[in-house]
């Protein structure tokens, strides 16, 4: 019954919070539905220093996508280009939630698409 609850307020937040995102690997693109987030993160430097900063995030359905997303991957979101990252350690990207079905994809900001 939670796996039903989950599915559900998933369906929820990608039909009403998403918007149609360009995603571009290589040569290949496609349109997906995404929705837009933020992940705080703190790293620290070789002399102790911590440094707070964030990145962004798109929330993307993994079956809607239709592979896993890699390092370099670029998404376009309203004329701006935001390119797939490494977090830290963390990879690239994560599950969201437990049901395994949507990827939080780490992103930074790279400019305007020309």
């Amino acid at each position: 019954m939670l796996n039903q609850g989950l599915d559900w307020l998933e369906q929820r937040l990608m039909g009403f919070c998403s918007s149609p995102v360009e995603y571009r690997r290589d040569a290949q693109t496609q349109t997906v539905d995404a929705v837009f987030g933020k992940t705080d993160f703190e790293v620290e430097d070789s002399t102790g220093i911590s440094v707070s900063s964030f990145v962004w995030d798109f929330l993307i359905c993994a079956q809607t996508l239709g592979f896993e997303p890699e390092v370099g991957d670029i998404i376009v979101v309203n004329g701006r280009l935001f390119e797939v990252m490494n977090l830290s350690g963390q990879g690239s990207w994560r599950w969201t939630g437990p049901n395994r079905k949507t990827y939080r994809i780490y992103t930074k900001d790279i400019g305007d698409d020309v």
